[in-house]
């Protein structure tokens, strides 16, 4: 049989466990046939192929996959960060108009036009230090009509870049200027907003921000009641600024994810490795708002429990575009090694969108791919802005 594609004379950072850092297989090969990776191993027993590329001992690894985004939004939130600098609070910022209110406002406001051409800039950030696969939360829309366009959007964009999308609905974010009840806008995503998101197939997943200044547990439980009933997934923003025990509920409704967890406790985690559910660490807001409480790493990697890494770009505490950049801090701030790292971007993130295809260099799984002049896969979280990938793949069609 001859294959489409052999990239040879390559190591590969498998990201399987095969007993070797990375999983690592050097001085090796790996085949290409419809869109699919069809065989690794020896250089010597590849088999022959329409198409041999001489990788000249570069490594190979997994398209990255960023697991936590909300990439699209209007305006930004500059002026709030130069408040923060000069000393102004948080409530005071709040009561000129700042926080997530403020980018709702802008991204209700901006054009279809604009919100694609300003999400396409950080997105093209995001390929260029091989971001394949890519989450895009709705959030800043609070409403019917604009929530939907915010996934429609992001299905766009993905479209007219070649990368996998996972959306999740992000409507209980926070709650919207017409509102004045929390419970209320509960009812009117349970009733109006989830359903009509679900029957337009374009949620992949359901999402809550469950704190002090976002939900209650209670609040979001329904949401997830309601996103279960219409074969949803669920994950949650928990644990972030206190321990609501956000991460449990997610845990009792078998959810994909908890992402930020910097409060999450230990009875907790046991929970999280009962239901399967991913970690994921966003180092981007600890930095940016200059947090102290870290995750309980340690706890976690005694558990078992997987802990991918993501960027978290947003306008208001993570406006941070590069996961390679992530990876670093996951490693500086909250003390991941290196090879920790790169699985939380490439295996573990897959998990964390349930993405089975991805995320691993194995027989079977998509052949999204990124080959990078290094001599060693910890370069990729050792460094800021010094590598970039050379050339990438995605489905086995070379972008």
């Amino acid at each position: 049989m001859t294959v489409d594609l052999v990239i040879t004379n390559v190591n590969l950072a498998t990201a399987t466990e095969n007993g070797q850092p990375y999983g690592a297989i050097e001085d090796a090969a790996l085949a290409v046939h419809k869109g699919k990776i069809h065989w690794l191993g020896p250089k010597a027993q590849a088999p022959t192929a329409t198409l041999l590329l001489d990788a000249k001992n570069a490594w190979l690894t997994p398209g990255l996959i960023d697991c936590h985004t909300h990439l699209i939004f209007g305006g930004n939130r500059a002026h709030e960060f130069e408040w923060r600098q000069q000393g102004v609070s948080y409530t005071e910022i709040a009561n000129r108009g700042g926080g997530i209110k403020s980018t709702v406002t802008a991204t209700r406001a901006a054009s279809d036009e604009a919100l694609l051409a300003a999400a396409q800039t950080r997105l093209d950030a995001l390929m260029a230090e091989g971001v394949t696969s890519i989450e895009i939360k709705s959030g800043y829309g609070l409403s019917l009509e604009q929530e939907l366009r915010l996934l429609r959007l992001a299905r766009e964009l993905a479209q007219a870049n070649g990368v996998t999308l996972c959306t999740t609905l992000l409507a209980a974010h926070a709650l919207p200027p017409e509102f004045h009840c929390k419970d209320a806008y509960i009812d009117h995503i349970v009733a109006d907003i989830l359903p009509a998101a679900a029957h337009a197939g374009l949620a992949d997943a359901v999402d809550v921000f469950c704190e002090g200044v976002g939900f209650t547990p209670a609040q979001c439980e329904r949401v997830f009641a309601a996103a279960k009933a219409l074969g949803l997934p669920v994950k949650g923003h928990v644990e972030q600024l206190s321990n609501l025990h956000g991460s449990a509920l997610v845990a009792a409704f078998d959810g994909l994810s908890v992402d930020h967890i910097e409060y999450l406790v230990e009875a907790d985690i046991a929970r999280l490795k009962t239901a399967g559910t991913t970690a994921v660490l966003l180092p981007a807001a600890f930095y940016f708002l200059r947090e102290t409480q870290r995750p309980p790493i340690q706890a976690l990697r005694e558990a078992g429990v997987p802990m991918a890494v993501a960027t978290d770009c947003n306008p208001g505490t993570a406006p941070q575009a590069s996961l390679l950049t992530a990876m670093n801090q996951a490693c500086v701030l909250f003390g991941l090694t290196p090879e920790e790292s790169f699985l939380g971007a490439t295996t573990h993130a897959a998990r964390a969108l349930g993405l089975s295809q991805k995320g691993t260099l194995a027989p079977g799984q998509d052949a999204d791919l990124l080959l990078w002049h290094i001599q060693s896969p910890a370069e990729l979280s050792y460094g800021i802005n010094l590598v970039k990938p050379a050339r990438r793949w995605v489905a086995g069609a070379e972008q």
